[in-house]
Order: C-alpha cells, then sequence, then structure tokens
C-alpha cells in the first residue's frame, strides 16, 4: 500500500479520523461513555410522528440501560472502559433517541452533573436539528464554555422524498435552520449520513456529500442502512421494497463521498457496527473491520482521499 499523501493523518490514512483529531487537539486518545437518560422523540411520541424512523428500534443506545440513573451508567461504562484502557479521558455521549427534547432546566440536571466527574473532557449531545429551541440553545452555548461539546445531528440525506419515505418528520430545510443556528454560535457539529436509504442511487448519495461538503461540518459519521429486528424497515425489507447495497458498492459510495468532503471535517465513524442480535442485513456489515479493511486499500488502489475533489468542485 502506497504512503498516503493526505496530511491529517498520523497512521497512513487516507482520512481524516476521530483518532487523528484528538491526538492533535489533545495530545490523547479519548473513550465515549455512552448512556441513555431516558429521552423519547417527537416522531415517536406523537408531536410530529409515530413509531419513528422507519429504521428506528427505539433509539441508538442498544447497549445501554435506560433503567438505571445517569450515574450508574456512567459508572459502570468508566470501569468498563478503565478495565481495558486504565485511567483515560473520556467523551460522555448522549446517543439513544433525542437528547435535547426536554425543557432546558431538565437537560441542566442531566448534562452538567457528568462534568464533575474528573475523566470526564468533553460531551457528545445526539439530537435532531428540530429540537433545538431557544432556552436550550443557551444551555448549549453555556455548556460549551465549561466542556468541549459536540452536537450531533441526524441529517441522513439531503433529499426531501427520501425523507418522507422514511418517516422522519423533518425537512432538510428545518434542519438547515437548526445546523446553522448551532455553528452560528461556534458550537462543534458533527452530521450523521446514511448510506443505502430506500430508493436512493448512488449520485444521490454523492449529492449528498456534495451537499454536506458545502456546509463546512466539523465533523461526519458516515454507515450503512441497518435492517434490525422489529422495525418498520424490516417488514419493507422482508417484502423486498428494500434493496440494499453489497460491501462493494458501499466502499465505492464511501470513497466517492470522501472525495468531496472538506480535508478538516473530521470522519468520526465511517461504518457502523450496530447490534449483531438484531441485525438482519447487510450481514457484510457486522464485520468492521473487513469493511474498514476494504475502505482502506481502495482509496489506496485509487490513489486518492478525503477532499481530494473538494476543492476542484467548490
Amino acid at each position: 500500500m502506497s504512503r498516503s499523501p493526505f496530511p491529517y493523518s498520523l497512521d497512513n490514512k487516507r482520512y481524516h479520523t476521530l483518532n487523528f483529531y484528538l491526538r492533535s487537539t489533545y495530545g490523547k486518545k479519548f473513550f465515549k461513555a455512552v448512556l441513555d437518560c431516558g429521552f423519547t422523540c417527537p416522531n415517536i411520541d406523537g408531536t410530529k410522528g409515530t413509531g419513528g424512523c422507519i429504521f428506528c428500534d427505539g433509539g441508538s443506545g442498544y447497549f445501554t440501560d435506560g433503567s438505571l440513573g445517569t450515574d450508574v451508567q456512567l459508572d459502570r461504562e468508566y470501569d468498563r472502559i478503565s478495565s481495558k484502557h486504565g485511567d483515560v479521558p473520556v467523551i460522555v455521549y448522549f446517543q439513544a433517541n433525542t437528547n435535547t427534547y426536554a425543557p432546558a432546566e431538565k437537560l441542566r440536571e442531566i448534562f452538567f452533573p457528568v462534568l464533575s466527574r474528573p475523566y470526564v473532557k468533553g460531551i457528545s449531545i445526539g439530537t435532531r436539528a428540530d429540537c433545538l429551541a431557544d432556552d436550550v440553545m443557551e444551555l448549549l452555548c453555556e455548556l460549551n464554555e465549561r466542556t468541549a461539546l459536540t452536537v450531533e445531528l441526524g441529517m441522513q440525506t439531503v433529499h426531501e422524498t427520501t425523507l418522507a419515505l422514511i418517516n422522519r418528520c423533518c425537512s432538510h430545510k428545518e434542519f438547515l435552520i437548526g445546523y446553522r443556528s448551532l455553528k452560528s454560535r461556534g458550537i462543534r457539529t458533527c452530521l450523521h449520513i446514511i448510506n443505502g436509504l430506500p430508493d436512493e442511487t448512488q449520485e444521490m448519495m454523492i449529492e449528498t456529500a456534495r451537499q454536506t461538503a458545502l456546509l463546512a461540518p466539523d465533523a461526519v459519521k458516515l454507515q450503512m442502512l441497518h435492517v434490525i429486528r422489529g422495525t418498520r424497515l424490516a417488514e419493507m425489507y422482508a417484502d423486498g421494497k428494500v434493496p440494499l447495497l453489497t460491501r462493494d458498492e458501499y466502499v465505492e459510495t464511501i470513497v466517492r463521498q470522501l472525495e468531496l468532503l472538506p480535508p478538516e471535517t473530521v470522519i468520526e465513524r465511517i461504518t457502523g457496527d450496530g447490534d449483531k442480535r438484531q441485525l438482519i442485513a447487510p450481514e457484510w456489515s457486522a464485520d468492521k473491520i473487513a469493511v474498514l479493511g476494504a475502505i482502506d486499500k481502495r482509496l489506496a488502489e485509487l490513489d486518492t482521499w478525503q477532499g481530494r475533489l473538494y476543492n476542484a468542485v467548490f
């Protein structure tokens, strides 16, 4: 494998990994402690819709236990992490469902206490762009002054037809309002993109990356659509309504998306590894190491890298 020309790399990667960002910014690797604080979603409770997105299985924190208090969950997560890696810094990741979908004062009671732990060096909050009320934004600004904050927004796609099909109940226009509100306040923001959504062609997925590049986000998470047991998507898949990408098709899509994204944008995830016990398809996505290796190999074969086409296009 030829030496990577990509400048944002410590290990010959051809894209801007989270590991590079953390080590170059803080001098060390951080680990994420994932919490489920019992939030719901306006697309579940009837405010904007019911049932959630077609791929939703009740929140993405599949290995957390929302019946336990935040303190207990954090203790268990840190015990798990430190038993493998020793005394290391931690980012607390509020992941399950929509983690700003509550009054600001309730959010204050959840977010701020974790900062008292000496090993907590940052917070990451997963949410929807349409759940950023003014008082919540003020709280996030305050939190941003206290710690290394990242807000993660589920964009998924830029195509309105797809958003309607997956029952997102949040238009791309609404997404842009929330995203720009965060960016105008200097809050580090990570956007989630899902490849392989129903009826999307590869060119539609590339267009999502192209429009994402125009936004110049701090970070992006890329992943394949997972068919999980018990979801509406699982029913659609069983009925033959959702053809999935092969691994080679996914790798090619990722390579083309990376070429368009700004080299400064951190790629916090480039493939997903959901709960294998509940995964129906695609089976190849369960072997995360193989997928990562295939992406690295293809980038090297093409002698390309993240952002190679960014300046030429934009």
